[in-house]
């Protein structure tokens, strides 16, 4: 089994990962912005340079 992510930020479990243009970070629910936050786990969105996903909840 792979490890999870931990948050770049803080080293809490990360619920996802944001990109906005040339960098990528996984977040916890703290560091996260407010646009991964309302996303469904699994659910994915992209726009223009940005991308969120919100990882799935399901071990």
């Amino acid at each position: 089994m792979a490890e999870k992510p931990k948050c770049e930020h803080c080293e809490k479990d990360a619920i996802g990962i944001q990109s906005f243009g040339c960098c990528f970070a996984y977040v916890c629910e703290d560091h996260a912005d407010s646009a991964l936050l309302v996303l469904k786990p699994g659910e994915k969105q992209s726009f223009g340079e940005c991308y969120l996903e919100r990882f799935d909840t399901a071990d």
